[in-house]
């Protein structure tokens, strides 16, 4: 597993739908072993109506990838 990633690593994804992309690292998650890349695996979350936000919405967001997938570019 690739430990030694950290955030603003430039990864390139080795496995998976998104094999041989590439990207930064915006944000890690080490207790799970994830990596959040930007403009990958973003997703929409749809928002409820509440009494602070009274129209709903969308809301982006990124899915982790595994860190066994990554590999920093370069190497």
């Amino acid at each position: 597993m690739a430990q030694n990633l950290k955030t603003g690593d430039k990864v390139v994804i080795i496995a998976g739908d998104n094999k041989g992309k590439s990207g930064k690292i915006v944000k890690m998650d080490r207790e799970n072993n994830k990596a959040f890349i930007e403009g990958i695996e973003v997703r929409e979350r749809h928002l409820k109506k509440t009494q602070f936000n009274p129209a709903g919405g969308k809301k982006t967001i990124h899915v982790g990838i595994n860190l066994s997938n990554l590999k920093k570019e370069g190497k």
